[in-house]
């Protein structure tokens, strides 16, 4: 694969993404840095296209096979272009699937779920900020850990190791009910709106070991309680109000599972819940159980039960022999009746960045936002961690900041500070 040419198969998890892409659901994800000075132009550009050899597998285009889409590389340059502040736009036919973006003080990378998920695009934009630090000639220390720009690819990082850690004979894990989702009225197009907010970490971390938890097991509670409270709110129309567990979808790192280099997709998601049809739930109670939730869930056994699921599914020859013109609408409909039905909302976190002070003094903020949720999840969330912050984002396609509302206020009443940092087509009832 280190060729002029080369193609390779779309992952495990990017299989259903090319069936489901539209305008509005484009399984695209950002990940923004806030610099404390102006973007320097010429020095971003020199930074991209140092990258270029290195990361061969993010210069791909998708192309339309007769039984399975797939990706081959391109004679196209990343793309750097101005950002219009419109985040998670398609990726057209026969772009790249990854492209760079600045406008002011803000450098930006927004990558298709068809080629990478968050540990991967991550690693590039590590790499992508180290160069274009050193191009301004700001220090970046040896401890800063990142990946060499001039060294050759790995052949692991091409790999779908979703394949290679498949194991045989393993009981397939069972389907799970129909989730509740909120039900608010979707905006107007461009619905995407976008909310984010600036948390200290120590404030977080101080809470969550009052409740001996760490900060996803604390934050996914608190996700939860609030969507609980839409779900009792006498004023939200009961005709509208379905049935169903309350559950929160979390990708989950493999990379910190398997021995794995890949820069592909290598995630799998667990979903806490509860059910509110059995009565009212307090937060202490949400607490225990997500955390004995998560604690089972990713036991190893089990993410491998997971990946049998899914790799063995697409193995079968039957699966294998359907040409791509009658799979696209059968991997919709599986989608929508064992994908997005089964949660209620999605809580991304890409853990924490640690930025040495030579590197950290430049910096504002840092930023993930998931991929515009679609007609029935209608809101998502993404967090990440900036040295002594957590920055936590939602993404919403509905008129109502209800559920934002309920989930910083029971944060700031918890007497956590909470500072809104980022606000785009939303309302200032949000805050």
């Amino acid at each position: 694969m280190k060729g002029k040419g080369f193609w390779y198969p779309l992952d495990n998890a990017a299989k259903i993404f090319p069936a489901v892409t539209n305008d509005e659901v484009t399984c695209v994800f950002r990940i923004s840095v806030i610099l404390k000075h102006k973007v320097h132009i010429k020095s971003l550009f020199r930074a991209v296209r140092s990258l270029e050899k290195r990361f061969p597998y993010y210069r791909v285009t998708l192309k339309k096979g007769f039984f399975w889409y797939y990706l081959e590389s391109s004679n196209l340059l990343t793309p750097l272009i101005f950002d219009y502040n419109v985040p998670c736009r398609k990726f057209e036919k026969d772009d790249l699937l990854m492209r760079v973006l600045a406008a002011d003080n803000r450098i930006s990378v927004e990558f298709s779920h068809l080629l990478a998920d968050g540990g991967g695009a991550m690693e590039y934009f590590k790499v992508l900020l180290a160069q274009y630090f050193m191009h301004r000639e700001i220090e970046v220390p040896a401890d800063f850990q990142y990946m060499d720009p001039k060294g050759d690819p790995d052949p692991g990082e091409f790999e779908d190791d979703y394949n290679r850690f498949f194991k045989e004979n393993i009981p397939v894990n069972s389907r799970r009910p129909k989730a509740y989702h909120i039900p608010f009225l979707l905006n107007q197009k461009p619905r995407f709106g976008v909310l984010s907010a600036t948390i200290p970490l120590a404030s977080l971390k101080e809470k969550a070991k009052e409740k001996g938890v760490n900060l996803t097991v604390y934050l996914t509670a608190v996700y939860l309680y609030a969507i609980q409270q839409i779900w009792e709110n006498p004023a939200v129309n009961r005709r509208k109000k379905q049935t169903g567990k309350i559950s929160i979808q979390i990708p989950v790192n493999l990379r910190n599972t398997y021995p794995s280099k890949t820069m592909r997709n290598f995630s799998l998601f667990v979903m806490p819940e509860i059910d509110p049809g059995l009565g009212h739930y307090t937060f202490d109670e949400i607490v225990k159980t997500v955390y004995h939730q998560l604690q089972l869930e990713t036991d190893t056994r089990l993410i491998n039960k997971i990946i049998s699921r899914n790799v063995g599914s697409e193995r079968k020859i039957i699966v294998r022999a359907i040409p791509l013109f009658i799979k696209d609408p059968i991997l919709r409909i599986n989608h929508r009746t064992m994908g997005s039905s089964q949660y209620s909302g999605v809580l991304s976190n890409l853990g924490r960045i640690h930025f040495p002070s030579q590197m950290f003094d430049h910096i504002e903020s840092l930023m993930v936002i998931a991929p515009p949720p679609g007609k029935m999840i209608r809101v998502n969330c993404g967090m990440i961690g900036l040295n002594e912050k957590i920055v936590i984002t939602f993404g919403n396609i509905t008129y109502s900041r209800e559920l934002e509302k309920n989930f910083f206020r029971f944060l700031t009443g918890e007497k956590i500070p909470v500072t809104i940092t980022y606000n785009r087509n939303c309302h200032d009832e949000c805050v």
